[in-house]
This record gives C-alpha cells, structure tokens and sequence, in this order.
C-alpha cells in the first residue's frame, strides 16, 4: 500500500514537473515567434488570418475565428487592420448575401511571398534545439496529451 502511494505522489510530482517544463517551452517559443511576427509588422493574430488566407484562399469572416483561435468579436477588428494595410479586402459572397469573404490582396500575396519564408526558416531555427527524431517523438506525444486534457471530466 505505502508503495502505490509512493508512486502516485512521484506521478504527481512528474505531472507538476511536466506542466512546469512544458509551460516555460510554450513561453519562450511563443515569445520568439512573436518577436518574428512583430518584425514584419504584424501582431500574431494579423499574421495568423493573413497566413490563412494565403495558404487557404478566400475565407468567410465568419469562419476565419474558428481557424485562428480568436473570439469573432476580434476578427472584425482584426480585418479592418488588415484591410487598412492593403492586405485584404472584403467582398460579398455571391451566393449568400449574409456572407462577406475575406480575400488577400494581390500586394498581401506579393508581401507574404516575401516574408513567410523568412519566418518558416525563423521558426526551424527556434525548434532547431530538437532533431528530426526527437520532433518526431513529441508531436504525437503532445497530441495524445492534449487529445486527453481536452475530453477529462
């Protein structure tokens, strides 16, 4: 008995380690790829939705929330920045007239060409800390992790 209760509380140490480690990883690679997004001119969620749209193409407004992790209060905010830049600009759905798109601009491809490189190669030197193997480990290891504290009651 003295045993299993020995190891849950190593268990729980492990847990409370782990949180720590991961949470101060989070912080410093967050931090830097901020620090990257900044240089550009942007703030994470402005890089976010503009790389949406340069990867995924045009993008109801209403759906852009749900695919950046931002409220939908902010995304109109976020747009009109955007748009003010000469990145997007909105255009109504011809099908739907409730919907209105977001669509990058042919200078907010232009400049996205320009730049996401420069901030894909920013990000392989900020997880170039870890090697192909070890990346390979961790990420299904994270999402089996995060899988599991999403569906705990």
């Amino acid at each position: 008995m003295y045993m299993s209760m020995e190891n849950e509380v190593s268990g729980t140490d492990l847990s409370l380690k782990l949180l720590i480690v991961l949470s101060r990883a989070h912080r410093a690679i967050m931090d830097r790829v901020t620090e990257d997004m900044r240089s550009y001119g942007l703030n994470p969620t402005e890089f976010a939705v503009l790389e949406l749209l340069y990867h995924k193409g045009d993008q109801p407004i209403q759906h852009i929330g749900k695919k950046v992790l931002l409220a939908s209060g902010s995304i109109t905010y976020v747009v009109d920045k955007l748009e003010d830049k000469k990145l997007l600009e909105r255009k109504p759905c011809p099908d739907d007239r409730r919907v209105t798109h977001a669509v990058i601009t042919e200078m907010g491809k232009e400049w996205m060409g320009t730049i996401f490189p420069k901030h894909h190669k920013a990000i392989q030197e900020i997880f170039g800390g870890l090697d192909e193997s070890e990346k390979e480990t961790i990420i299904p290891l994270l999402k089996k992790l995060g899988y599991y504290a999403k569906d705990v009651t």
